[in-house]
């Protein structure tokens, strides 16, 4: 990780301090989207807009649950990335088009249609990789995110050998 990030995960830390479930869960997403971004080969550019945005990602929460009493994906994508900007200004050194990405990227972490970047598609594979041991889910359930968005394919290595998944 370099400075920049290391910078990012501190200020993002002080954002949540205090809820621990949320800053394990994005140390956790940020973690799996690094490992799999470089085992995917993604360019420096990529892998750094990549991991600041798993970084960020939930950013939306605090403003949805006291603009509308809950958490939903859609209101984390509504209102994560203004308070991502804000972050990402006060840490420093992110580019205009850097800061247009992940604040793209986190307005679209819960978007599962239409995913064209490996960016996107990382960032989405390492959330429900989080997200499927946090929220206990299902076999069923896990199978059929697993078919419908997981295209990396250490991320589908990461996902068999987490829940011992046979290869069909």
């Amino acid at each position: 990780m370099n400075i920049q990030l290391a910078q990012l995960m501190r200020a993002m830390i002080n954002y949540d301090s205090g809820d621990v479930p949320r800053i394990q869960h994005f140390v956790k997403v940020h973690d799996f989207a690094a490992t799999i971004g470089i085992s995917e080969n993604l360019d420096e550019e990529t892998q750094l807009i990549l991991e600041a945005a798993a970084i960020l990602h939930d950013i939306g929460i605090h403003l949805a649950e006291v603009k509308y009493g809950n958490c939903n994906g859609k209101a984390q994508e509504e209102l994560g990335p203004n308070e991502a900007r804000k972050l990402l200004t006060e840490v420093g050194g992110f580019t205009e088009a850097q800061t247009e990405r992940i604040c793209w990227l986190i307005g679209h972490h819960h978007t599962y249609d239409n995913v064209k970047t490996a960016d996107h598609r990382i960032l989405l594979e390492a959330d429900f990789l989080v997200n499927s041991f946090e929220d206990n889910l299902d076999v069923k359930g896990i199978m059929a995110f697993r078919k419908r968005v997981f295209r990396s394919t250490y991320a589908i290595d990461i996902l068999d050998k987490m829940w011992k998944i046979e290869k069909a």
